[in-house]
């Protein structure tokens, strides 16, 4: 019998021997089932049902425990540690973790998952039949996810990112009790920093494609963000000496990036409100708070 990592087989157990734990038959094969492999008591005659890894040492071994996947297919696993040459450990629920290689990640290292991060992989082997983990992509995820229903629209929802790249950021939006989720995707212009692999985000749910697919947005909707931008300004504004800033419709985008955390449009629309609530006003590129005038104090004679 020829046994394969990854898998789950019926096997009899042939002898315990101590201080190891008990033997398996597979034909001309045996296999270790380590005390600590253990789920249960057992006895030599019976047959257990126990999956297969190799051990420290690159031998086949056999456990009782059962891991969060098997060979070929999907799941959702936990980055318990990172290496800086090797890649992300990932925790599989048997005591130990599964290898996602280096090659498998984004080349920008900014966008290399953190500890705490989970990740959509594959179990494999590698070339010496050893087991690892590949990262799922669209073509794995779609079987497992559903239309996004009508009823997102406009939701925040959190989403996990399967594929981070320059011009948008893929993430599966999870279903909670509807299921797996559904893939969406939130463009660059939608999203405030670069989003790393296997990072759970808050995204609003702008638009539902006829596919069933949706896209995202890490801002509210123009007016409510306009209401939050205006709030941001008018603050710093107050706590400025006189009221006064540098910033104004001339400010390049990158000073308004680095000030208040939104784009140029964002902080124009959020300007434009102010001046036509006659809050502030802009002169020699400088944005002033309007003065309100002095109750008067003085009483009748």
């Amino acid at each position: 019998m020829s046994l394969i990592a990854g898998t789950v087989v019926q096997l009899p157990i042939d002898r315990e021997v101590s201080p190891y734990g008990y033997f398996l038959s597979a034909g001309d094969q045996d296999v270790l089932l380590h005390y600590s492999e253990l789920t249960r008591q057992v006895k030599p005659g019976e047959t257990v049902e126990v999956f297969m890894f190799y051990d420290t040492e690159d031998r086949i071994a056999a456990t009782m425990k059962r891991p969060y996947l098997t060979l070929g297919e999907l799941a959702l696993l936990e980055v318990a540690d990172v290496h800086p040459r090797l890649g992300c450990f990932l925790e599989m629920g048997l005591g130990r973790q599964l290898l996602l290689p280096i090659r498998e990640l984004p080349e920008l290292k900014e966008l290399h998952p953190q500890v705490g991060d989970h990740v959509y992989v594959i179990m494999e082997h590698d070339k010496q039949g050893r087991l690892k983990a590949k990262l799922a992509g669209e073509q794995e995820l779609a079987p497992h996810a559903f239309h996004a229903p009508e009823s997102w629209r406009n939701e925040w929802m959190d989403a996990i990112v399967y594929k981070p790249l320059q011009m948008g950021t893929f993430v599966v939006v999870q279903g909670g009790v509807l299921g797996f989720g559904a893939i969406g995707m939130i463009h660059s212009s939608e999203r405030n920093r670069l989003l790393r692999l296997g990072e759970r985000v808050q995204a609003r749910i702008a638009h539902i494609r006829e596919d069933g697919r949706v896209n995202l947005a890490m801002a509210p909707r123009k007016e409510i963000g306009m209401d939050q931008d205006a709030e941001r300004i008018m603050a710093y504004l107050t706590s400025r000496p006189g009221g006064s800033m540098p910033y104004s419709d001339s400010t390049p985008p990158d000073l308004i990036k680095q000030r208040f955390s939104i784009s140029k449009a964002a902080f124009k629309r959020a300007l434009g409100k102010l001046m036509k609530e006659g809050k502030v006003v802009q002169r020699e590129n400088w944005t002033h708070l309007v003065q309100e005038p002095q109750e008067s104090n003085q009483t009748e004679q």
